[in-house]
């Protein structure tokens, strides 16, 4: 009896584990996504380019290293 019961719980917890945990994971990878999307722009020549792409400088972005040795 207590086997069947122990069982059933696993049962549960597996399928519990299958299938909600993977959407709590997939919902942090897109956020995750948006923010490597975010725009910056650069401090010397006004371009946009996105935040992964960017060079951080002293505290500014910057869209190439020519713009960072145009700033110094």
């Amino acid at each position: 009896m207590i086997f069947k019961l122990l069982l059933v719980i696993a049962v549960i917890g597996i399928i519990y584990i299958i299938f909600f945990k993977k959407k709590s994971a997939t919902k942090s990878l897109k956020e995750k996504e948006q923010k490597a999307n975010d725009m910056v722009e650069c401090s010397v020549c006004g371009v946009y380019s996105e935040l992964d792409d960017s060079i951080l400088s002293n505290g500014k972005y910057y869209c190439s290293e020519e713009c960072v040795r145009e700033e110094r």
